[in-house]
């Protein structure tokens, strides 16, 4: 972040549900109060209807930086940055604005759009007129669990390590765990197996590994999986990965946990990546998701999040695509085994 700002960027501070910075970078606020600006990336439903952007101010203040320069940060920044024609409050400007209770608590009770109340106390006060048709490429089909297995091709693995509040990975190397001739998830070591399949054509699953997820039993899959937004899932059997991807190819879209019998999934139809259904109710959907995937025993603070980013391959240091595993230092493809 110093580095960033002594060459004249502007600063972004990010805080979302996977990837939180805030903490780490806000000391530099009260050195460059200018160049600083709050974001939150990626952010659960969950995490959404409970804050955002407001929160960061919030905890700006109780870093004592002082409530001019937080919303500074917040509103003014970044309409300059970005050269938006609103947020400054000049006069013949858009009168759009929120109004709070008072400069302490910041509690937002009124949001305005062009002059017009549109949300009062947490809720929306505008008609839900919006109908979206459910445009999508699914064109995979269901999988087979002999999809998913995967024979080694040398003594040792490459292995994604996760880290959590973190989108980069670290890269380790370990010796695989086999059943038969198949490399299997090491719940003991926590090393399990990673897939990724492409869901605009139907080619084999991708096969790798990552470490530091957590689960225990189960597993876990999403279509939202950056940049490409394929199916990204993880799981301990590759029963449970097979009937979480399926469940995924089923609905064209969605997220999704499974154990034994048990599925659930929250679908996302348009383009398997956003729903039209209530924010609220997707969030309370989402929230059941997140805690029985925290019940497998993931212990990431947004597992979701987490494995949404394994594959977005610009961000190191090892990442997986439906092309197999990606070198994001070395920016090129690598094996999954060493000889």
């Amino acid at each position: 972040g110093e580095e960033k700002l002594s060459l004249g960027m502007n600063l972004l501070i990010r805080e979302g549900s996977a990837a939180k910075n805030f903490d780490t970078l806000s000391p530099l606020i009260l050195k460059s109060p200018g160049q600083c600006m709050f974001c939150s990336d990626d952010k659960h439903p969950d995490d959404l209807v409970k804050e955002h952007i407001n929160e960061l101010v919030k905890r700006a203040l109780r870093m004592d930086i002082d409530i001019m320069t937080a919303l500074r940060c917040a509103c003014v920044n970044p309409v300059i940055h970005y050269g938006l024609d609103v947020g400054l409050l000049r006069i013949g400007d858009y009168a759009d604005f929120i109004e709070v209770d008072n400069f302490n608590r910041l509690n937002i009770l009124r949001t305005y759009i062009n002059g017009k109340i549109v949300a009062e106390n947490g809720k929306t006060l505008l008609p839900h007129l919006l109908s979206v048709p459910h445009l999508n490429k699914f064109k995979a089909e269901e999988k087979e669990v002999a999809d998913f297995a995967v024979k080694a091709t040398g003594s040792r693995m490459n292995v994604i390590e996760a880290i959590d509040g973190q989108v980069v990975t670290g890269r380790i190397q370990v010796t695989p765990r086999f059943s038969g001739d198949n490399v299997v998830s090491d719940v003991e070591r926590d090393i399990l197996k990673l897939t990724v399949v492409n869901r605009y054509e139907d080619i084999k699953p991708a096969i790798g590994f990552i470490r530091n997820f957590g689960l225990k039993k189960g597993a876990i899959a999403s279509s939202v999986a950056h940049d490409s937004h394929n199916i990204v899932a993880v799981g301990v059997t590759d029963n449970d990965i097979c009937n979480a991807v399926n469940l995924i190819i089923k609905h064209r879209g969605g997220l999704a946990v499974v154990y034994d019998g048990f599925k659930e999934v929250l679908p996302l139809p348009i383009a398997g990546l956003m729903t039209d259904e209530d924010g609220f109710s997707v969030a309370d959907q989402y929230s059941k998701l997140d805690k029985f995937a925290k019940h497998l025993g993931s212990h990431l603070r947004a597992p979701f999040m987490t494995l949404s980013f394994m594959a977005l391959l610009v961000i190191p240091k090892l990442k997986l695509s439906d092309r197999g595993l990606f070198d994001g230092e070395q920016f090129k493809f690598t094996d999954l085994f060493i000889p």
